[in-house]
Parts: C-alpha cells; structure tokens; sequence
C-alpha cells in the first residue's frame, strides 16, 4: 500500500474548507506483508488476535452502539506472522457485529462484546483461542422488554449494552454498560445513553459499576501498575464538547484520577489510552473530533504524563497530518495547509493505535482517496514514531482492526484501595485537603474558610418526557441558561487556619467542590468531579494540583490541623435548615426580588429597564432572564456575572483552567449592590461602575440568609430548577405538576418519585399555545 500512495499523482486546490482535487485512492487488495510480519516477530511477537468488521458509521465519536448502520458481517481472526494465514475464530457468529476485545494475560482466551441482532444490545462472550470453550457471560436484564417498549425508537433498541470488556489481575473483567441507564445530557432528543464502566466476576456475576458518570466513559485497558486507563467524558461548569480525556482507577473503583485532558481544548477525544511497554508514563492513544462525522476515527498522538498535564506538552502527534483542530470532522495538512473535511477523502485515518514498543506501533489505517466510513478501507498496518506507515495485513471485502498480539503478558499487580467497613456501610468517603491554598496563588491565604460539596446528577431514562416544549438548547429537559447537568449540594464543611479540610463526603455520587470565603462565595470551583467508592479514603494536596506534588512545608504545621480531629460532616449554610439543598431560583432568589427590589424594578416602567418581577416566560421568569442574558452596556457582563466560561450548552469552547475568582458571585453586579459596596467585584472594569449602583440602593438590607441565598444561586451559575422533574414549559401553567419545588432526595432519585407518577403515567397533551410559552 506505502509504495501505491507513494506513486499516486496527488494535486490539491484548496478554497476554504473545500477540496477540488482528491487523491485516486489506490486498489484495495488481499495482502499480507511479510517484511512488516518479520519485525513483529523481532519483538517476540508471532500471533495477532484482530477483528474483521465492516466500518462502524455512527455520527459520534462514541454512539456505535446507538446510530451505526447495520451491516452485519466479520470475525474475530487470529493471524499468523510466520504463514500469513488469518483464521476465523467463531465462523458461527458471521451473521453479528464484533466490536471490541481483548486477550487473557496467558493468552489462551479472548473476551469481546457481539452484537446478534440489530434489535438487541452488545454482549460480553468469552472463547479459547483454539475457538472451543464459547461461553455468553452477560445477558439483558429481566426488564429488557420494558426498557426497550418505553424508550427504543426505529434508530437505537435502547434497552442495555455490555461492551469495551478487559482483563483484570484477578481474574475478573472490566467493561462499560448502559446499565446505570443515564442519558446523554447534552442530546435533546433523548436518544443517545450513557455508558460507564462496571466490573464483573469471571463469571459473569458479581456485576457492579464502577463510577457514577452523566456521560460516556470507554476503552478499558490496564496500566503496569494495575491501575485502570480509561476514556472518561465531562463537562461540569464548561462546554460540553472539549473534555474527553482519559483517566485512571484502582480495580475497585477507587482513586479515580485524570490522566491527561481535562483542560484540554483540542483535540476533544483522546480514546484507545494504552501505556507504552519500557516507556514510563507514556501513553499511547487516538486524538480526533465529537462526531459531525466522526466514529473515533482521528490521528495517533503519544502523551508524556511527566510533563505538567495541564499544558499541551505532553502531546506528541505521531501521524502530524492529521489533526482534530474543531468539533467536528478532521483536519488533513495538504500542502502546508490544514483542510477541515467531513469526507475523510483527502487523507489517512487512524483507530485502534497499539503500542509494541516507544517506536513500533500497530493501527488500523485508511488510505486517503477513501470516505471515513468506507465498509472495506481500513486495514492493518505498522506505525513508526515518525508517523511512516507499512502495510501488514489487508482484507479487499472488508475492514480490519483492533490488532492485538496473542501472546502471554505480564499481569500487573492487583490494585485495590483501603477500604474502612464501617464507613463503607454509612455510604460514606473521608476526603482530606491538605492546603486549598496550593494552586492558588492569587487568593490570601486565611481567605477560603469553607468548602462547599456539591454533586453533578446524572439524568435518568426515566425522566423522559412524555410531552414537548420542555426542551432548553441541549438540554431534554431544562435546568438553567448554559445549563445541561443538574446540581444539588450536600453542605459546607470548615477550613481550618493552615489550609486544610478534612470530612466526608457521600459515596457513588458525582462530587465536586467550592472553595468559601467568609461570605460564603465562592472563590474557586472545581470544574470536574471525583467518584468515590463507599469506605474510601483519598486525599488532595490543594487545588488544581499537578499529579506527584506534595503539600509545601510553608503553612508552619507539621501535620494539617484538620488531621488532628475526627472527620467534619457536612453542615447547612446560614438561612438553610439541612446540609443538603436543590438550587431553586424560583423559592430562593425570586422572593429576595419580591421583597426588596419590584418596588422600583417592578413590571410597569422599571428603573434601568431591569424587570425583576416573577412572570413565566417560556422556560424561565422575567427576571432570571433579564439577570442571565441583559448587559448593561456599561458593565459589560451580565447582572448575574461571569458565567460563560462555565457554559455546559456549547458544543466547543475554550476549557482551559480558570483561575480563582475568575466567575460567578465575585464577578456580579448583583452583589455589589445587595452588599452595599463592601465586597469589590474581581471584575476590574466593572467594579468602578458597579459601585455606582450602590447609592441608589443603599436602603436595601439583605438578612444573611438571603445573602447567601444569591451568591449561592450566582456560584451554580444560574441554575433555575431543582431538578430534571415536572413541566416546565408555560403553557403548563396551571397544571398541578408545573414547575415544582422538588426536594432533595427526589432531585437525585433515579426513579420517578412517587409524587410524580401522576404525571408520567398521564402525561399531560399538548396545551395551547400561549405568548408567554412560544
């Protein structure tokens, strides 16, 4: 194939994004190479497990299991380097899909997920490499009818899948399922699933999830000290496109950590993660775009984790002409120009990258002149840490991937966290901060004096809605301008005088911190979360710390304070009856406004044309809308501040790590005047005329409460509803389940409340339109 596209004549004309040319793609053939087979077996390798498969045409990186064309066909094969004979290994399971898999440690099974039939989901299965001893090890759930009867749809069964599955040390498997049965949160239309990562017995028993994520984690493989790597997808407090990055955990589930990112802007996807053999800290893996085309297919990069994870020097693209610079597509350099193309035509892609060494790697590769999703373009071939390529094995009918040799390992350690018993049976994680103030040079230290915990909710299946118009941007149903994922908070715990903070924390939820000053604000968010597993114990040293520092010895105190008593247990705010709230504009802030502000900013010519009134508009209220979207144009921000950057309703933004007092209440208007002045804004510009405003209101006097009511509210960056229940559209007003106030356990209960199911077993028709709901 090298010396084919070596010889095509290749002339480009490139306007825009737009290609006038493109390259004849050369013949697609039965090969076998073996010059490319020899240096394998150099490297003690002579057998290659791969599968064969028509090209997976999903529309997203990671929905091949939701929208990829049926197109049933293929096997698993194990190749043979010294003959070049390619062997079938279950010819009775020609009519299904292979998708992904993996080989024991002493090579002598492999386990890979199947699908049969385009009206069921992904199975995991297991078969000697001799092709006896098939075994199916996960099976549909006993409600699998039920699901599919109330969410599938013509494109996607949507009852559950089981894919993704990996050999762990002990002999049990990990792999990534539906099960948790969460959707996509940035999907409208209530299609697309989410997928975490579980692990099972070797038996296919003992099932349970590992983490507790909104939305899609893959790719499973196993680190040399035991640890799990793994593609994890986020987007808490930024957009909801950027942070697909990969991440680790123990085989428990325990310490949970970002590999590399999460700050990272582009390229978005980072998937395929594997550690390279004699290459400490180094990552091999796949770079490409979201989806609009795009099935993971992208550009082989190698990422150096002993650099500082927080910058782009870690990355080292292998294959520098293809690149994921946006959301969608690729990006091919043609002639010293870089082409955004939605084809694939004008260059080669990569999957499935797998390391044999730091400077031989095997992929699956497409030749340019092919469209990404061509059924036959993607074969086998080598790849040197210049990006060259030699063909190795090619099938002219169909595609070729995930090449794995088959051949014994070395099985790492067993990697399992402490676990306390006693704590484990409350439900409950410790967490310890040994400094809040490391990473944080801008904030005085003695400033931050509470932490705040909170959790992102991942969306159910069951909050489906049964009718229209409830939909915000993104958004199924809808929470809040720029919003997608839920927030709840479970309370406040103390910081002590050194910096440190030391409590816990609910396990198997999506936990995520604020740093407090004295006026409750937030000074800095965590723009991410930690699943922790129940009696674990973990630790931090500050925040936005880098992995390998340890705590500095300036605090003056040998151990933290906080480690010096028992674990803090979360407390209420001022003005709250319980630790744990929902954020409600409509019963927390809407009555601040009622009370102090409508006289002067009611609905009838209001002062500064700032209409703080609670009138419904379609979604929200006169004023939440008139705070969220108008800017003064001298302050030029809006009244609720800053929030942008923490904008979950884009597709692609910058995700780069913000620094303290960056947004939220330290950066609104709002709270220089229900402050009275006394607090400045960290909005250098708008402060000076901010200040303005608090003459005119220097009769308003917030009690505590309501205080912190609205810098609560301001620090959620506007989040309007409490939860992902009820009717939320107004041409509902009026009807008994329309913009409910819900309480905590119901915002997180996976389940339809009880006090709900009216609703969802009768949901109501369409209503008329109103001019408030249009």
């Amino acid at each position: 194939m090298i010396s084919i596209l070596a010889s095509a004549a290749i002339a480009y004309s490139a306007t825009g994004s737009k290609m006038n040319k493109i390259p004849a793609p050369p013949p697609l053939t039965d090969l076998f190479n073996p010059a490319a087979a020899r240096k394998l077996i150099a490297n003690g390798v002579n057998k290659l497990a791969f599968i064969k498969r028509n090209t997976l045409d999903a529309n997203h990186f990671y929905t091949e299991y939701v929208n990829s064309t049926w197109k049933p066909g293929g096997n698993i094969c194990i190749l043979d380097l010294k003959t070049g004979t390619a062997r079938e290994l279950m010819p009775e399971f020609s009519e299904g899909v292979f998708n992904r898999f993996d080989v024991s440690f002493d090579a002598k099974k492999i386990i890979f997920d199947y699908k049969k039939i385009h009206a069921e989901g992904y199975r995991i299965y297991e078969i000697n490499v001799d092709g006896t001893g098939l075994r199916q090890l996960t099976f549909p759930q006993a409600n699998e009818a039920a699901l599919v009867k109330s969410y599938g749809n013509r494109q996607y069964h949507h009852g559950t899948d089981d894919m993704h599955p990996c050999y762990l040390p002990d002999g049990s498997i990990a792999f990534v399922s539906t099960r948790c049965q969460y959707s996509i949160l940035c999907d409208s239309g209530d299609v697309f699933s989410t997928k975490v990562l579980y692990r099972m017995d070797k038996d296919g028993k003992g099932m349970r999830a590992l983490s507790n994520n909104p939305v899609s984690e893959a790719s499973p493989t196993l680190m040399p000290d035991g640890r799990i790597l793994y593609h994890r997808w986020e987007y808490n407090d930024k957009a909801a496109g950027n942070a697909k990055c990969l991440w680790s955990m123990r085989t428990d589930g325990s310490g949970s950590a970002e590999v590399y990112g999460n700050t990272l802007t582009y390229p978005e996807t980072l998937i395929y993660g594997r550690a390279i053999p004699g290459a400490p800290g180094k990552i091999l893996s796949l770079a490409c775009s979201h989806w609009g085309p795009n099935n993971a297919m992208g550009t082989v990069v190698v990422i150096d984790t002993t650099k500082n994870i927080r910058t782009r020097e870690p990355l080292t693209y292998i294959t520098k002409d293809v690149d994921a610079q946006a959301h969608s597509g690729f990006h091919f350099l043609i002639d010293g120009q870089w082409i955004h193309d939605k084809t694939g035509l004008p260059g080669r892609l990569f999957k499935d990258p797998y390391p044999i060494s730091e400077t031989l790697f095997m992929a699956s590769l497409k030749p340019k002149g092919y469209r990404w999703n061509d059924v036959a373009a993607y074969d086998l071939c080598l790849l040197d840490a210049n990006g060259e390529t030699t063909p190795l094995y090619q099938d002219k009918s169909i595609s070729c991937w995930h090449a794995m040799p088959l051949a014994p390992r070395t099985k790492p350690p067993v990697a399992e966290g402490s676990i306390d018993p006693a704590l484990a049976k409350k439900g409950k994680a410790v967490c310890v901060v040994a400094d809040v103030y490391h990473g944080m040079p801008e904030v005085e230290r003695g400033a931050v004096k509470y932490l705040r915990v909170m959790e992102q909710v991942s969306r159910p299946w069951t909050v489906r809605n049964r009718w229209p118009n409830d939909r915000s941007g993104m958004a199924h149903s809808a929470i809040g301008i720029g919003r997608l994922g839920l927030k709840v908070q479970h309370g406040i715990v103390p910081v002590e005088k050194d910096g440190s903070a030391h409590f816990e924390v609910p396990a198997e939820r999506n936990i995520y911190f604020q740093a407090l000053d004295e006026n409750h604000m937030a000074v800095q968010t965590e723009r991410t979360y930690i699943n922790y597993i129940p009696g674990e114990t973990r630790s931090c040293v500050g925040c936005h710390e880098l992995p390998g520092e340890v705590p500095p010895a300036s605090t003056g105190f040998a151990t933290p304070l906080a480690l010096q008593r028992v674990p803090s247990q979360m407390r209420p705010q001022p003005g709250d009856s319980s630790p744990q709230k929902t954020i409600n504009y409509l019963t927390q802030v809407q009555p601040v406004w009622d009370k102090h502000c409508i006289e002067c900013h009611g609905a009838v010519d209001p002062k500064g044309g700032l209409n703080l009134t609670g009138a419904p508009t379609k979604l929200w209220t006169v004023s939440y809308e008139a705070l969220m979207n108008s800017r003064n144009p001298r302050l030029g921000i809006p009244y609720a501040g800053e929030y942008m950057s923490a904008n979950e309703d884009k597709g692609s933004a910058d995700i780069s790590y913000r620094n303290a007092y960056h947004s939220g209440s330290h950066t609104s208007p709002l709270v220089t005047v229900i402050g009275n002045g006394r607090i400045p804004l960290r909005h250098p510009d708008a402060d000076a005329i901010a200040r303005r405003l608090v003459n005119p209101h220097r009769n308003i006097r917030l009690t505590q409460a309501e205080f912190v009511s609205v810098v609560n509210w301001l620090d959620a960056f506007g989040q309007f509803y409490p939860s992902y229940w009820g009717l939320k559209n107004a041409a509902h007003e009026g009807h008994e389940f329309f913009r409910p106030d819900v309480g905590f356990e119901d915002a997180i209960n996976r389940e339809i409340p009880a006090t709900f199911a009216p609703l969802y077993d009768n949901p109501p028709k369409q209503p008329k339109t109103t001019a408030r709901s249009k």
